[in-house]
């Protein structure tokens, strides 16, 4: 047996021990399967360890501050903040369209934000 597996083994009767393995929680179910059937295969024990470890791909990260600036846009009253968060979305949907290999239909939103920036009227307030 090698070191690793006497490890393992002595890890699992140690949780065995405790009482760490009886949890109602998964008890008579499958453990939860990671979505990850678009990752070839080659590169599946990679990302999973990067993932368990914390770190996420940088597309992932950029998925998520695109939906997050989304977000705000849609909940934003502020006009000003409204039109800097869109300039912001703007820019990054360029970037991650930039860095894909192939061309995605990003650019052709440019009439949709043109026209929403044409409709909000930003009011500058006398004082």
């Amino acid at each position: 047996m090698d070191s690793i597996a006497f490890i393992a083994e002595q890890k699992i009767l140690k949780a065995m021990e405790e009482g760490d393995l009886n949890s109602p929680k998964w008890k008579n179910k499958p453990l939860p399967l990671d979505d990850d059937h678009l990752v070839p295969e080659d590169l599946k024990i990679a990302y999973k360890l990067l993932k368990n470890s914390g770190y996420l791909p940088a597309e992932i990260v950029e998925r998520k501050e695109i939906r997050q600036i989304e977000d705000l846009i849609a909940s934003t009253e502020d006009e000003h903040e409204r039109l800097k968060q869109m300039r912001k979305l703007n820019v990054l949907l360029m970037k991650v369209d930039e860095k894909r290999t192939f061309r995605s239909n990003i650019a052709s939103q440019d009439d949709y934000y043109r026209r929403v920036v044409e409709k909000i009227s930003v009011n500058t307030k006398k004082t």
